[in-house]
């Protein structure tokens, strides 16, 4: 399934900018930067479990904001892209 990965991290402090680093790095284990602070990743359900709790794991929930969005298998046609970034197969080979 394809999900959509959003996150606001405080960096005020050392802390923050740290964790900033860590979800992005964590982020990118499973899927794609597509957007700052915003990836899409191709898990099954089994990896999402597994990926929203080292997300929590990383984040401070009292200042921090994780959001995911399930847009499930058929995602093809529930994501349209317009602008300057090129857009990409995310199942296609990472070939750059």
């Amino acid at each position: 399934m394809l999900i959509l990965i959003t996150y606001d991290v405080a960096t005020s402090s050392k802390n923050g900018t740290r964790r900033l680093r860590k979800v992005a790095k964590k982020c990118q284990d499973y899927g794609r930067r597509v957007q700052n602070s915003v990836f899409e990743c191709i898990v099954d359900a089994t990896e999402l479990t597994k990926l929203k709790k080292e997300l929590n794991d990383l984040i401070d929930e009292e200042v921090d904001s994780l959001r995911i969005y399930r847009l499930g298998n058929n995602y093809q046609n529930k994501v349209e892209h317009i602008g300057a970034k090129e857009s990409f197969d995310i199942e296609g080979p990472l070939i750059f």
